[in-house]
C-alpha cells in the first residue's frame, strides 16, 4: 500500500483525541497519602528532604486527613513517631500509642476515610531496627508477637486496615491469626510483600526517625537484584493470608510491578517512596525538569505496569489536577 495508510499520529493531533484514546487513567481513589503523626498539638513540622511534607500533631494530622477525604484521595497510611523509644518497641503495639491515639482521632472526626497503618518497629526501637535484637541481629519469630500485638491494637483504635513493612518470615500469618482470634476477621491486610534494601528511603528515614543505629537491613529487606524471589515472596505472603500485595520501591521496580501483575490476580499496590519523590521536587527546584509533568508521568508509568493502588506523597497535588 502506498505511504501512509497507517498515520498513527492522527489520533495525537489534539488533547480531546488523546484523552479520547488515552490508555492509563489516574484517580485520586488510587492514591493512598503517608502522614507522619507525633507527639504535640499544634505542631506541624516540615521534612527538610521531603518539602511540603511534616510531621504533624494528631490535631494537625486530622486536618491533613478531612482534606484528604475533600480530595477524593483513595486512603492514608499513617506512621507513627512516638514520646519515646525502647528496645522492645513497645509504643508500637500499645492502647495508647501515638498512632492508636491518630487513629481515634481520625476515625471520630473523618468516618468515611480510609485509614491504613504501617505495621513495623523501626520508629519506636532504640537501635532503629525492625524487630527484637538477639546477638547483632533481628530475631524473626520473636519479632512475629510484637507486630501481631500492634496490628491487633490498632484494629481496636479503628484502623480499616493494616500493612505490616518489615519483611519477617511468616509475618501475615502471625498478623492475620491475631486480628481472627481478637474478632477482626474484616480487617483486610496490605503485605509489604517485595520490600527492597532500597537507598531511595533515605528521606524516609529524617520523616520517621527511623535509621537504624548499628549495621543495615539487608539481612531482612530484599536484595534489589533478585526478582524471581520477590514474586516467591508475593505467593507466600498470599498463602498466608495477605488480601493485597505491595512492592516497595516503585519505580525502579517497574519490571517487577509488570511482572506480579501478570502472574497475581489479586489488587497489587506500589509505593512511590520519598526517594523518588525528593529526587523529582530537587530537580524541578533547580529548574531541570517540570514537577508537574514529572508527577504525572511517574505515577502514570507506575500504573501502566500494573499497579492498582500507588502510595505517592504527591497523592494531593495529583488530586487537585485531576479532579
Amino acid at each position: 500500500m502506498p505511504f501512509p495508510i497507517h498515520r498513527p499520529r492522527r489520533l495525537r493531533a489534539t488533547e480531546s483525541l488523546r484523552a479520547l484514546v488515552r490508555e492509563t487513567h489516574l484517580e485520586p481513589s488510587q492514591f493512598v497519602l503517608p502522614l507522619f503523626v507525633c507527639p504535640g498539638e499544634g505542631v506541624k513540622r516540615e521534612i527538610g528532604a521531603m518539602p511540603g511534607n511534616y510531621q504533624m500533631s494528631i490535631d494537625e494530622f486530622v486536618k491533613e486527613c478531612r482534606e484528604a477525604a475533600s480530595l477524593g484521595i483513595g486512603g492514608v497510611i499513617l506512621f507513627g513517631l512516638p514520646e519515646s523509644k525502647d528496645e522492645t518497641a513497645s509504643g508500637a503495639y500499645a492502647d495508647d500509642g501515638i498512632v492508636q491515639r491518630a487513629l481515634k482521632a481520625a476515625k471520630r472526626e473523618v468516618p468515611g476515610l480510609l485509614l491504613i497503618t504501617d505495621v513495623c518497629n523501626c520508629e519506636y526501637t532504640s537501635h532503629g531496627h525492625c524487630g527484637k535484637i538477639v546477638d547483632g541481629d533481628v530475631d524473626n519469630d520473636q519479632t512475629l508477637e510484637w507486630l501481631a500485638a500492634a496490628a491487633v491494637s490498632h484494629a481496636r483504635a479503628g484502623a480499616d486496615m493494616v500493612a505490616p513493612s518489615d519483611m519477617m518470615d511468616g509475618r501475615v500469618a502471625a498478623i492475620r491469626e491475631a486480628l481472627d482470634e481478637n474478632g477482626f476477621t474484616k480487617i483486610p491486610i496490605l503485605s509489604y510483600a517485595a520490600k527492597f534494601a532500597s537507598v531511595f528511603y533515605g528521606p524516609f528515614r529524617e520523616a520517621a526517625e527511623s535509621a537504624p543505629q548499628f549495621g543495615d537491613r539487608r539481612s531482612y529487606q530484599m536484595d534489589p537484584a533478585n526478582g524471581r524471589e520477590a514474586m516467591r515472596e508475593i505467593e507466600l505472603d498470599l498463602e498466608e493470608g495477605a488480601d493485597i500485595i505491595m512492592i516497595k520501591p516503585a519505580l525502579p521496580y517497574l519490571d517487577l510491578i509488570w511482572e506480579a501483575r501478570q502472574s497475581f490476580d489479586v489488587p497489587i499496590a506500589a509505593y512511590q517512596v520519598s526517594g523518588e519523590f525528593s529526587m523529582i521536587m530537587a530537580a524541578a527546584r533547580n529548574g531541570w525538569i517540570d514537577r508537574q509533568r514529572a508527577m504525572l508521568e511517574t505515577l502514570t508509568s507506575i500504573r501502566r505496569a500494573g499497579a492498582d493502588i500507588i502510595l505517592t506523597y504527591f497523592a494531593k497535588d495529583a488530586a487537585r489536577l485531576l479532579g
